[in-house]
């Protein structure tokens, strides 16, 4: 019997201590003489279809050896996040400039390919000689900050180091395979009334959402806050709309049709905007008119908006963001260049906010609330690995909401369930809510 097979077959400790650590593995990865397979067009710029299917291959790959601080997880499931995408599409830049960068440090992760993937659930099959807190056979889910907990500034909030890095992203041999190298910083327990699946799509999102809103260093929202979420159904904003409801807050969603509408009042976020109705969001005529809308559902302006959307959408959140109210930004998924009328913010004493993931701490927090049934997934569709360009693609192409999940040596979907009282209580209408559910 293989590693592999152990483990998912839920072989005990011992036997995966005993069997030996195959020497390659099957993994979804780009390829570096891939990088210029698109041309130099940018993604929307001139029309050309950035066809991810054609960059996203499935095969073996080496298997590394493991650093001190690291452990060897055999993945059960992984899931599709935008940074999934941009590595496929080799956008903003290619991926392998920071697998080099990365290489003058650590030459394991300088390879002609690139296994990605920032999300999974699994079991513990070996530790690195400095791990304490892991022992082989826990199971697991992995938060994305690579860091380096030598930096001093690590020790305060890990977001601040210098050699802070995008674990699957910026980093090699990340979740989107049937092993991932990860460091023991980044384990935490898997939710016991979770599947392997809905385990596997929460951290890189949820925790994202939870700094932005909830830690001290994001918006910090309190009870009654207004809170817009742009793309309140899809793989940030879904976690963002339980957020606010969870800590009192009213969530506003905007959506981009009706089908996507009635799941986020399914989601009992009662204040929703069809974007649809606003086609163009790119002068202050439109910023009105949809400021106007959001005040016509609410009764006022909002306190904090969360925004990823990025430029087409920043100009819209600076203006209709109340006087001394906050934007916060993780990301930029329709583009880095944002334009916004400076003098709704200086005037109106109004505050952007950058945030990047989360650190440990916030991770922890995050994965309790998963853990107590206060949080719940968001996955919508479930993929086996050897389709992981088609679930890329769909997260590239909007054709979901919530999250999308990769199958890796979990051979069947919900599996993995150990807490069946507590499944039970939170009921499955809850936990299922987005499966199914199509953008």
């Amino acid at each position: 019997m293989t590693l592999a097979q152990a483990v998912a077959d839920g072989a005990d400790p011992r036997e995966l201590a005993r069997l030996e650590v195959p020497a390659t593995f099957r993994a979804a990865y780009t390829r570096k003489d891939e990088v210029g397979m698109f041309g130099r067009s940018r993604h929307g710029v001139d029309g050309v279809d950035k066809d991810i299917t054609a960059s996203v291959h499935v095969g073996e790959v080496p298997m590394p050896e493991l650093g001190p601080d690291e452990v060897l997880v055999a993945v059960m499931a992984s899931a599709v996040n935008f940074n999934t995408v941009w590595t496929a599409m080799f956008e903003p830049i290619p991926t392998f400039a920071f697998l080099e960068r990365f290489g003058r440090q650590d030459p394991r992760h300088d390879r002609d390919f690139h296994v990605f993937g920032s999300d999974a659930s699994g079991v513990v099959v070996r530790m690195g000689a400095a791990v304490r807190h892991w022992r082989i056979g826990d199971r697991v889910v992995v938060s994305p900050a690579y860091v380096d907990e030598q930096d001093p500034i690590t020790h305060s909030d890990s977001m601040l180091g210098a050699d802070l890095r995008a674990w699957g992203f910026e980093t090699n041999y990340g979740g989107m395979a049937e092993f991932a190298v990860v460091k023991a910083t980044q384990l935490l327990a898997k939710p016991r009334h979770l599947t392997w699946e809905e385990a596997a799509c929460n951290m890189l999102c949820a925790s994202t959402a939870y700094r932005m809103l909830v830690g001290e260093r994001g918006a910090r929202m309190k009870q009654g806050d207004v809170v817009l979420v742009w793309g309140a159904t899809g793989g940030l904003g879904a976690y963002g709309v339980q957020l606010v409801r969870n800590g009192g807050g009213i969530p506003v969603g905007v959506v981009s049709s009706e089908e996507k509408a009635a799941l986020l009042r399914r989601m009992g976020c009662e204040h929703v905007v069809n974007r649809s109705r606003f086609e163009h969001l790119d002068d202050e005529k439109a910023w009105r008119s949809f400021g106007a809308e959001v005040r016509r559902l609410v009764g006022e302006d909002p306190h904090i908006v969360f925004e990823h959307t990025g430029q087409d959408t920043f100009g819209a959140s600076v203006y209709v963001a109340r006087r001394g109210g906050s934007v916060v930004t993780c990301g930029s998924s329709s583009g880095y260049a944002h334009a916004y009328d400076n003098r709704h913010l200086w005037m109106k004493l109004k505050r952007i906010v950058g945030s990047h993931g989360a650190n440990y701490q916030e991770c922890h927090e995050v994965n309790r609330l998963l853990s107590l049934g206060m949080l719940q997934p968001t996955l919508s569709a479930v993929y086996p690995l050897a389709e992981t360009g088609a679930a890329a693609r769909a997260v590239q192409l909007n054709r979901h909401v919530g999250k999308v999940g990769v199958l890796a040596l979990a051979p069947a979907e919900d599996l993995g369930v150990e807490d069946h009282a507590l499944r039970e209580r939170i009921g499955e209408d809850r936990i299922r809510l987005f499966r199914g559910c199509t953008a």
